[in-house]
């Protein structure tokens, strides 16, 4: 098996809290078992104080992350450079959004803003990728609960959607567009 080319999905049912040191090289391996690349979930509160944001501008201008409950992924991704954690980034935020939509009604429907999503005025996620020595990291918490938020926030629960089936759904549809993305790189003859 090439761990490089495949990801794997876990969603963990252990009630985790996310507090920005998570977001470390081999976090899914050690704390999930998943080896090479991959994206592991659970649920969980989130608390990420301003010294443990990886996100300068917000560093700077002393915010901070919270609330009561989430639903947090975090991805590792070998064998590429942030520029492309960026733009895998940006799919992902992309598919979450598309995932979600298709569960809620017009007048709840999110729009994206780079990496953000959005009900109305209301933020429903959180985002950041970051490169590590051997890897390219990645969170992104949605909010089932936003309670504490310091951002007017929603929530999965508010939109009536159950984070724990969406989540493994999601993973699995990701899972997939990733093995996808990897036959479009190998199925093509080149041009000379």
């Amino acid at each position: 098996m090439s761990y490089q080319n495949s990801l794997e999905a876990h969603f963990s049912t252990k009630d985790r809290a996310y507090t920005g040191k998570e977001l470390r090289p081999h976090f899914l391996l050690t704390e999930l078992g998943l080896r090479g690349s991959g994206i592991g979930a659970f649920v969980g509160p989130c608390r990420v104080e301003t010294e443990h944001l990886v996100d300068w501008e917000d560093r700077l201008a002393e915010d901070r992350i919270e609330a009561a409950r989430m639903v947090h992924f975090i991805g590792e991704f070998f064998g590429m450079g942030l520029r492309e954690g960026v733009l895998l980034q940006r799919l992902f935020m992309a598919s979450l959004g598309d995932s979600l939509n298709v569960l809620l009604p017009e007048a709840n429907r999110l729009r994206r803003e780079g990496d953000d999503l959005f009900v109305a005025e209301r933020k429903l996620s959180v985002s950041i990728v970051t490169a590590s020595p051997v890897s390219v990291l990645l969170h992104t918490g949605i909010n089932v609960d936003p309670t504490g938020a310091p951002v007017p926030a929603i929530g999965l629960s508010e939109l009536d959607v159950d984070p724990q089936s969406w989540a493994m759904t999601f993973l699995d549809g990701f899972a997939a567009e990733w093995a996808s993305i990897q036959w479009a790189c190998a199925k093509v003859r080149p041009v000379v």
